[in-house]
């Protein structure tokens, strides 16, 4: 029998218990859940008994896991923005490798920190910029790398937060605001700072930015808004970030029409419709979007200046019916129009007819960030197992120059627009 990867699971919310946690069975014959920690015992009792961890490998904490000798060769760890660096640097020096939810950290140090003790230790730490795994970011690669269009002078990207994901997760819910976990840019967006700078083979030099909170605030709460979406709110029926909606009647994403899996999973464990009503009730997840303890900003500009001259732009928004990354690459041989809502790639050569790539058709796994999600744990147990290195497995300074970027910007935007030059968020 070939060996088996043994791990450590570090925090069991939604990444690490529903995505990260099924993939065990998924690749039951490479893969072995050895200890479980999170501060829910609802959850960790949860997983235990549906992955057979015995009691004396379930934790209340990652930090009790980790007073304990090396219980795993792998650590995934899914815990909040501000916790990750804490905990992987005691677990770095107890060996184990580290697969890691991003952001890394959304302090400087912290993150020059984590890169340092991996070093010393000989330790091998893979952030989760899981985009790069999915068929559709794969073929985009391949044809630029092919140079299809040429150099990529320019590209114009839009990150479209669907209006609901905004409530739920950057208004609501867990990184609603950034003195306690991430600013939104590096939150959501460090997966873009990625992947358009690998894309495009580029390092960035300098950074300018714009933002804010625009309409999730007190004062553009309508005329007869409660502070709970439940207490006989007057604007409710024509609210469409009205909780009951999201959560219960939205074809979409309601549990009334069956959708079970995430968002509704964030708020209760095996969610029914009598367990989501009451969540909305009485959690975080039913307040009034105009009356939670949000900062983080529904819109941000990010304009890039790469260091051979070419410019990138990104344009996050939480103002839109649909979500997906929409991005045009404009090269000195032609352009690309990639619309990963559409699963399309629409290649246009110049002097050539147009020719548009259907990458629905190229693979049949698009669950989880459009398969990105499996496809990175496979590569991390390639990785690990075999010493397999695929081009898409990020390295942890790889990983960094996403950070640089999108802390930059929040610098930036904090700033006014200031310019901030990526060379000082480097040393």
């Amino acid at each position: 029998m070939s060996k088996k990867l043994t791990v450590a699971f570090g925090g069991l919310g939604n990444r690490g218990k529903d995505t990260y946690a099924p993939t065990v069975k998924m690749f039951a014959d490479r893969m072995e859940m050895a200890a479980i920690a999170d501060i829910d015992p609802a959850k960790v009792a949860d997983v235990a008994k549906t992955y057979n961890v015995p009691a004396d490998r379930c934790f209340s904490s990652v930090e009790e896991m980790l007073q304990q000798d090396k219980l795993a060769d792998a650590l995934f760890l899914t815990t909040q923005d501000r916790q990750h660096v804490r905990q992987a640097i005691p677990a770095l020096r107890k060996g184990y490798d580290i697969l890691m939810e991003k952001p890394i950290s959304p302090v400087l140090d912290e993150c020059r920190e984590i890169v340092k003790v991996a070093k010393e230790c000989g330790r091998r730490v893979v952030v989760c910029h899981v985009l790069r795994y999915t068929p559709y970011f794969m073929k985009l690669k391949e044809i630029l790398d092919a140079g299809t269009i040429g150099d990529v002078v320019s590209i114009m990207a839009i990150e479209n937060v669907c209006y609901w994901h905004q409530c739920h997760s950057f208004v609501r819910g867990n990184w609603r605001n950034s003195n306690e976990t991430s600013p939104m840019i590096l939150q959501k967006c460090c997966h873009d700072m990625d992947l358009y700078t690998w894309l495009a083979n580029k390092t960035c030099k300098t950074v300018s930015s714009f933002g804010d909170t625009y309409l999730f605030k007190p004062e553009n709460a309508p005329e007869g808004a409660a502070l709970r979406c439940m207490d006989g709110c007057k604007a409710k029926e024509d609210c469409p970030f009205d909780a009951e909606k999201i959560y219960l009647t939205n074809e979409d994403t309601g549990i009334l029409h069956g959708h079970d899996k995430w968002p509704c999973e964030v708020l209760a464990l095996h969610p029914t419709p009598e367990k989501i009503r009451e969540a909305i009730k009485t959690g975080p997840y039913g307040r009034c979007v105009y009356h939670c303890d949000n900062n983080v900003v529904d819109h941000q500009v990010v304009n890039l200046e790469m260091t051979d001259g070419t410019t990138m732009h990104l344009t996050m928004c939480a103002f839109t019916a649909q979500g997906g990354r929409y991005a045009k690459f404009m090269g000195t041989k032609g352009d690309i129009i990639a619309d990963m809502h559409l699963n399309t790639i629409d290649i246009g050569v110049f002097g050539k007819k147009r020719e548009v790539i259907d990458v629905s058709k190229l693979a049949t796994d698009f669950s989880g960030h459009a398969g990105g999600d499996n496809q990175l744990v496979r590569e991390f147990l390639d990785l690990e197992l075999d010493g397999k290195e695929a081009p898409n497995i990020t390295s942890l300074e790889r990983s960094m120059e996403s950070h640089y970027i999108a802390l930059a910007a929040e610098k930036s935007r904090l700033a006014g627009g200031a310019a901030v030059s990526l060379d000082e968020m480097r040393h």
